[in-house]
């Protein structure tokens, strides 16, 4: 399909439904935000010695004030990646990581909103920055109330010596020792490269099924965002990843046999047995059906053993996790909720360093542990109700009835989500690259999110649906509706401010 019928239909299908995105004409005067510049290779990203003085400025302008600040410093000149550096860095020095979720959001998200930044036009590039900022500010009053805390300095005086840095970072995070984790990270960020410590860091976000997903999710995300701003900036983020990276109940997890370590415990042996040639099996989507079903009724250990299997059958990667990204979708058509939900952005983080590490045990043990880690999903989801008995594998598409289709999804969206998804699945039977879709739906979370999980979520289903095989894609994509927003919601009243701050 042209560009041009692209946009064409996109406009057509929201012109009831996504009225609001005439509010949003007003950007088009401020300096647009280009897709080249927030994807700039970090090489190329270089800040000036001046970003501490914007950082204290996202600290200590109160939230009322903030958005209308930043905005009369975007108009004298002030880039997004200066904006997206200084956010994270308030955020890392001024937000607890622990518990890492809750608070912790508003570092988390940050990549998220990033990301639905660089998948809108340039004119709107602005918005999900500008959410992200606000909801520091709730996040920070938060910290406060509860007790006050701050990054502390490094211990200067205990770094290990350069050539020893590894060693002790992985000593110290096998043995749980936050003290010492703290200078041994301090040291790998001031000599070692990006992708050497990210691999290190992507087993150890993965290693526990603690906090629901969000130690692998910060993994991810605070990589993909230093990769945007510039890894300078890294030695505050992984002191700050690190120290997420170690929480724990009672007891020190090394010494004891809890279930939530007990998956990576069980896979490393898995791991070591799946074929040599593992990367290079065929694609079959009775394979992924097969995983699919033990994903919905088997244990963590028998959905890690299941993917072995398929492995030394023959079966692609690609196969494997078109099951695991549906299999998460899935939970939330048996149980809306933040757990389910949790399942979906869990996956996208888990892939992504899957796709990224080059090391080939950390790459099967993040594939078995996503795995693993589904069912875990589904089991915790237990504890808050009932979970349905529904297949998404068995889900029946509808026709829509209108003449714009998306529209008429998202309107659903409102009403009755098991209809939307029906919907949509028929829609990609017929489009299997819904792009116009998922453009139409993010501008929802623009005008409508009001929570963290909304830019979560969105940016992590849009991103992984085109990484599930056509088959499937559609399925996958139909889950979403499960937690996007309907053109039918309430609007987020953020966005008149937006309009004000950046319209003055």
């Amino acid at each position: 399909m042209s560009g041009h019928t692209n946009r064409r239909r996109f406009m057509a299908a929201t012109a009831g439904g996504l009225a609001a995105l005439n509010e949003l004409k007003f950007l088009g005067a401020l300096p647009a935000v280009s897709a080249a510049e927030a994807r700039l290779e970090p090489d190329r990203v270089r800040f000036s010695d001046d970003i501490e003085p914007l950082v204290r400025v996202i600290e200590d302008t109160p939230r009322e004030k903030l958005l209308e600040e930043i905005a009369a410093r975007i108009h004298r000149g002030l880039s997004y990646r200066e904006l997206l550096a200084a956010l994270l860095l308030a955020g890392v020095r001024n937000i607890e990581p622990r518990p890492v979720g809750f608070k912790f959001h508003s570092v988390l998200v940050i990549n998220s909103a990033h990301l639905a930044s660089l998948a809108s036009p340039d004119e709107q590039r602005w918005l999900p920055i500008f959410w992200a900022l606000d909801y520091f500010k709730k996040t920070q009053a938060e910290q406060l109330s509860q007790h006050r805390w701050a990054l502390p300095p490094v211990r200067e005086s205990a770094l290990p010596r350069a050539g020893r840095a590894r060693a002790a970072f992985i000593e110290a995070m096998d043995n749980w020792d936050e003290a010492a984790a703290d200078v041994a990270v301090t040291a790998l960020a001031r000599t070692a490269g990006e992708q050497e410590i990210f691999e290190l860091f992507a087993r150890f976000g993965a290693r526990d099924f603690r906090a629901i997903g969000h130690k692998a999710i910060y993994v991810a995300n605070s990589r993909r965002t230093l990769d945007c701003i510039g890894w300078q900036y890294a030695e505050p983020v992984l002191r700050s990843l690190a120290f997420a990276l170690l929480a724990h109940e009672d007891g020190n997890p090394k010494d004891g046999d809890a279930e939530a370590d007990r998956s990576w415990r069980v896979n490393l042996p898995r791991a070591a047995a799946m074929p040599i040639e593992w990367t290079a099996g065929k694609s079959d989507s009775a394979a992924t059906g097969e995983l699919l079903a033990t994903l919905h009724t088997g244990t963590p250990d028998e959905a890690a053993a299941k993917v072995v299997t398929l492995s030394a059958a023959g079966m692609s990667p690609q196969t494997i996790w078109d099951a695991l990204f549906v299999g998460a979708g899935e939970l939330l058509l048996r149980q809306r909720g933040i757990v389910a939900l949790h399942a979906v952005t869990t996956a996208n983080a888990l892939h992504y360093a899957y796709a990224t590490c080059g090391d080939d045990q950390t790459r099967r043990m993040l594939m078995l542990q996503a795995a693993s880690f589904v069912t875990h999903f589904r089991d915790a989801m237990q504890s808050r109700g009932k979970i349905a008995e529904v297949e998404l594998a068995k889900l029946e598409p509808l026709p829509t009835t209108g003449e714009h289709t998306v529209a008429e999804i998202l309107a659903d969206i409102s009403r009755d989500r098991l209809t939307a998804a029906r919907k949509l699945l028929g829609y990609c039977h017929s489009n299997p690259v819904p792009s116009d879709f998922a453009e139409a739906a993010r501008v929802l979370i623009f005008t409508k999110g009001n929570d963290a999980h909304d830019y979560k979520f969105s940016s992590a289903a849009f991103e992984d649906y085109l990484r599930v095989s056509p088959e499937w894609r559609g399925r996958y994509l139909a889950a979403s509706v499960y937690w996007l927003r309907g053109s039918g919601d309430a609007d987020n009243k953020l966005v008149a401010r937006t309009r004000a701050a950046l319209s003055g």
